[in-house]
């Protein structure tokens, strides 16, 4: 029993008011320590220290582990839910490994060597003490996240806010003096982390000789967290340290990774996390196979990061490379046909959204099952579902396999004997369908779109302003946009008043919103491109307009144009490629005050249109 059950009422609520106090100003002191730590281990690791660095680090990290303890156990005595079933396992566990590191300090070593001599040494090390900090750091701060959700913050600043922070601090990194061979300034480390996190893929340095293995990492980190989704990588953590949490932040969270309960918002997490990690596992087994032995000096150390790498930056649709010019490398373009449809299929598996791919899992699990009970003649089959496909997977795979079928087939007819013309008729095919995949926001290349005819650039124009599915890691206006638009303006010419797809009525706002994300992403990008004329007057206007596209869509291709880019012109790309993997409307959201509904019309009255 703590000790506040034991006072009065009145002298009870006077308690829990300082006690409330006092375990608040503890909790902030933890955040600032948690950040200054989380600095000091990136320090320590990124740069080359000296002595007398070091022995300032491990200061801040002794100081660290005081204030942890301190904050453990003043929770531990004063806070009246910290042994409720609200607090996750998990949190208990990391509580537990952190006392156990008080039996260095009590006990001496122990001699011989034996189990209790090699716990001991354990506990004692420096690489247990840090990452058992940099864990805590990580639950501290992500709880400091759930608590703005609680408080009611706008979800859309919250989300925005983390994409800024996460671009600033993966630019930092990169300037580390290990992260490159010859250093980095500024503005290109920032480019570059905004191109990371936003899954984008354009590049104002060549990234194969430009970063170090760590420097490659950190990359590979920031487009994996970025196509996961920033709030979905932060929430997870949170709910994972934490448990429960308030009912308002389930509530956010829920709505962040559409989810359809409150109940299942841990696994829903979990099902992402494993879901995308599986595929991304199985699209680089594919990968190291078919490139093993393929360039010499890799060891199979070597080719499992380059197949690791390219799994996740092709799934996340961020399209970097670790090879110099990218996947037009002379050693990946011949007979590795497997290696492109594979690149292919997992920008094309990206782009369709977690909502889809579950929706085509379960669907699939339902159907086998169905085989199987008829199979083996079962009395009692399964009932058979009638809307086994909810209209998003409809309309989403649906328009994929337009454009990627009118995709293939222009590209294929129009470079047949132009930028194919050396190449053999299956590697034609396989090309076609790779640059045709591409411009569903992944910047790889394997072919230089300098190369392409005019009419092939305005194609693939055309086909990264249309992007990928909603909820995915893809940009654009996203072609559950693109359809709602076309079935609006079939509507408008049949003389319909609805707006109608499989027999399911769209509603206003989802028809409100499509059209406006439209006239937001063209009065942008035409914006954008003002500017870099500006900017950049000898750079001709379609390679300009291309990277404006390129950029706002989170593709990442470019006609050789983003390393002549002066500092404001790439100023205004990194601006482009926020915008278009936070959304126009979730900025906008963000920082324009919401009105209430009104509960009354004013009168109706027609304007002449045409």
């Amino acid at each position: 029993m703590k000790l506040i059950d034991k006072l009065t009422p009145s002298n009870k609520k006077i308690a829990k008011y300082y006690i409330k106090q006092i375990l608040n100003s503890v909790d902030l002191l933890t955040y600032i320590i948690s950040a200054i730590t989380l600095f000091a281990i990136i320090y320590q690791h990124g740069f080359v220290i000296n002595a007398y660095q070091h022995s300032v680090l491990n200061g801040i990290l002794t100081l660290s582990w005081i204030v942890f303890l301190f904050n453990s156990a003043i929770h531990a005595i004063l806070d009246s839910k910290y042994d409720k079933k609200g607090i996750s396992i998990i949190k208990y566990i990391l509580s537990i490994s952190l006392y156990l590191t008080l039996i260095p300090v009590i006990f001496s070593e122990p001699s011989g060597e034996n189990i209790i001599h090699s716990l001991w040494a354990i506990l004692h090390s420096e690489i247990y003490l840090e990452m058992l900090i940099a864990l805590l750091s990580l639950l501290m701060l992500s709880a400091g996240i759930m608590k703005l959700l609680g408080k009611r913050t706008n979800p859309s600043l919250i989300f925005a806010s983390s994409f800024f922070i996460f671009i600033m601090i993966g630019a930092l990194l990169l300037m580390l003096p290990r992260s490159t061979y010859t250093g980095i300034s500024f503005i290109d480390a920032l480019f570059i982390s905004t191109s990371a996190t936003c899954v984008t893929g354009l590049t104002s340095v060549d990234v194969a000789t430009t970063f170090t293995p760590m420097g490659l990492s950190i990359i590979i980190v920031l487009i994996q967290i970025g196509g996961l989704g920033v709030m979905t990588f932060t929430c997870f953590f949170a709910m994972f340290f934490m448990g429960n949490t308030s009912l308002y932040s389930q509530i956010i969270v829920r709505d962040l990774i559409s989810s359809e309960s409150l109940s299942s918002l841990f696994s829903t997490l979990i099902y992402i996390l494993v879901f995308t990690l599986s595929i991304e596992a199985v699209g680089a087994l594919i990968i190291f196979l078919d490139i093993h032995t393929t360039f010499p000096g890799y060891t199979i150390d070597d080719e499992i990061a380059f197949s690791i790498f390219h799994s996740i930056s092709a799934f996340c649709n961020a399209g970097f490379s670790t090879l110099p010019n990218n996947l037009g490398n002379y050693m990946v373009m011949q007979n590795h046909n497997t290696f492109f449809i594979t690149i292919s299929l997992l920008i094309v598996f990206g782009g369709l959204g977690f909502p889809i791919l579950v929706n085509l899992y379960n669907s699939a699990c339902y159907e086998l099952k169905h085989l199987m009970a008829r199979v083996h003649k079962r009395s009692n089959p399964p009932t058979r579902k009638v809307h086994l496909y909810n209209l998003n997977t409809k309309i989403v795979i649906m328009m994929t396999i337009i454009l990627l079928a009118l995709g293939t087939a222009t590209i294929l007819i129009l470079e047949w004997n132009n930028s194919f013309a050396s190449l053999s008729v299956e590697d034609k095919f396989v090309q076609a369908f790779f640059n045709a995949s591409l411009p569903r926001t992944a910047g790889f290349s394997s072919i230089s779109p300098t190369l392409f005819s005019t009419p092939t650039i305005l194609i693939i124009i055309i086909l990264m302003m249309i992007g990928g599915g909603t909820q995915s890691t893809a940009g654009g206006i996203k072609v559950n946009v693109f359809a709602v638009v076309l079935l609006n303006i079939r509507s408008f010419i049949y003389g319909d008043t609805r707006v109608t797809i499989f027999h399911r009525e769209l509603t206003h706002d989802s028809v409100k919103r499509s059209n406006a994300t439209l006239i937001f992403y063209t009065f942008i990008a035409f914006a954008g491109l003002f500017l870099l004329t500006l900017f950049e007057p000898e750079i001709d206007v379609l390679s300009l307009f291309f990277e404006c596209v390129s950029a706002l869509s989170t593709v990442g291709s470019s006609l050789n144009t983003t390393m002549k880019l002066g500092v404001d012109s790439k100023i205004v790309v990194i601006t482009l490629m926020f915008v278009g993997r936070v959304g126009v409307l979730t900025l906008l959201s963000s920082i324009i005050k919401q009105r209430n509904n009104s509960f009354y019309k004013y009168p109706n009255e027609d304007l002449i249109i045409n």
